[in-house]
């Protein structure tokens, strides 16, 4: 009985929702369009409440507004991903330039939608990226010489000293090793390491992929003409 009701516990976990949202009708329209879905939502009305709640733990997903009364959101997210790291957070804001976007990416957000959005799609991304973060996760990813530690995000290899990588940096990594011998197009990346469904007419894939080169050394990331990249060592 114990077994099964941690099970349970775990299972309800999975649907729980943490919106930190100051704007009250914005707050209740999510509160009812999630709770549509079936997620239990927990609203928090500032930035504080909501790191206290984050530091709590148990949410499968958190959804953050940029414009706080007390506190940055860009600080809310920073502390988010160093207090509660296996949460995934997910940016609802009326800022919508491509440049907060990529710095709240390169900050570790999961995703970016701007103010106002279709409910529907909203929604869509939270179930994808709540299913995600329920995947069982593996401690360590190694392909050739490179060891990625996926708990402490480390990376090492085995002729060198552990390389220091940035979150955008390691997630990048992490996704061509699992695809270690296939190329990736720029659109796959953009995709699944920025959250971008367009193209935000930026070198921002180029630039990070030259950067994590240059920390591994020559012959792991191969750049196919044309197309994309890829991670050669096998």
């Amino acid at each position: 009985m114990a077994a099964a009701g941690a099970l349970e516990s775990a299972g309800m976990r999975q649907r729980d929702v943490l919106v930190i949202e100051d704007e009250p009708k914005m707050a209740m329209i999510l509160d009812r369009a999630l709770g549509t879905a079936g997620f239990h939502v927990t609203v928090a009305d500032t930035g504080q409440d909501g790191l206290d709640a984050l530091g709590d733990g148990g949410y499968a997903l958190a959804i953050l507004d940029l414009l706080l009364p007390d506190v940055d959101g860009l600080a809310v997210l920073a502390k988010a991903r160093s207090i509660a790291p296996d949460t995934p957070v997910l940016i609802l804001s009326a800022v919508s330039d491509v440049r907060s976007k990529v710095v709240c990416l390169d900050l570790g957000a999961c995703d970016y939608v701007a103010k106002p959005c279709e409910l529907a799609e909203l929604v869509a991304r939270v179930r994808l990226r709540v299913r995600r973060a329920g995947v069982p996760s593996r401690h360590q990813l190694r392909r050739g010489p490179v060891a990625l530690d996926l708990q402490r995000r480390r990376v090492r290899r085995d002729d060198g000293n552990p390389i220091a990588l940035t979150t955008r940096e390691f997630v990048l990594l992490e996704y061509l090793m699992e695809r270690a011998g296939e190329t990736c197009s720029r659109e796959d990346l953009l995709e699944h390491v920025w959250g971008y469904t367009f193209d935000p007419g930026t070198n921002v894939v180029d630039v990070c992929v030259g950067r994590v080169r240059h920390k591994l050394g020559d012959g792991c990331l191969v750049t196919v003409r044309n197309v994309g990249y890829c991670f050669a060592a096998a």
